[in-house]
This record gives C-alpha cells, structure tokens and sequence, in this order.
C-alpha cells in the first residue's frame, strides 16, 4: 500500500513554528504513523471547513488537512487551536 505524501500551506508552517517542541515531536508521529497511514482518520469537517478533516493533538490543538486521493496527497493547512487563544 503506497503511503500518502504531505505538503504543508505558508500558513501551516506558519502554525508549526509557533508550538512548542513536544507538539511539534507529536504532531511529526501523527503524521507518520496516523494520517499517513490512513487518512481518513480525522474527524470530518462541516460548514466552511467542509472537505477538509481535523485530527487533535491535544485537548486545545488540532490539525486541519485535506486529502487528494488520487494523486496521495495530503496537504496540511493548519496547526494550532481553534478556541481563538
């Protein structure tokens, strides 16, 4: 089974660099080891974010991706809360 490739937005690495190193360690094995593998394992969005999935970090942080199927892609457009903190 090929593995998906993942592409990270201006805005996404925007995001990343501004968690800490242990979000950062975790957000690289949920990549790798999760959305890579599947996914399709993240939580459907609905409303504005509709086709894209979100898959948490930690309580307060999540990722926001979409998936090009086809072409086995991921392309991650964010990396931070939600809550507006």
């Amino acid at each position: 089974m090929k593995r998906y490739k993942i592409y990270f937005t201006k805005q996404a690495k925007k995001d990343i660099e501004a968690l800490s190193p242990k979000l950062k360690a975790k957000l690289k094995d949920v990549l790798l080891e999760v959305v890579c593998v599947d996914p399709f394992c993240g939580k459907k969005l609905l409303g504005e974010l509709k086709g894209n999935y979100s898959y948490r970090l930690d309580l307060k942080n999540r990722i926001v991706y979409s998936v090009k199927n086809k072409e086995k892609v991921i392309y991650i457009k964010r990396a931070k809360t939600h809550y507006g903190d």
